[in-house]
């Protein structure tokens, strides 16, 4: 069970930092949020730490735009 809740630590760790890396690159303060704003959001906190050493995920959404 300890290598579980040590496991969870790391990855509420790594989490955290790029919530932080997104904050710092002002993903936040988009007042009209899109698909490819809310995966860069995203994809950015999963990378993480990454984000420090050179990691820029972005996300391009193209959704399908319905007939006329």
């Amino acid at each position: 069970m300890r290598g579980t809740s040590i496991l969870g630590v790391i990855v509420v760790i790594w989490l955290v930092i790029g919530a932080i890396a997104a904050g710092q690159r002002g993903y936040y303060s988009g007042d009209d949020t899109n698909c490819a704003e809310a995966g860069t959001i995203l994809v950015t906190i999963v990378a993480g730490p990454l984000n420090y050493i050179g990691a820029n995920p972005k996300v391009d959404c193209k959704l399908p735009e319905p007939s006329k």
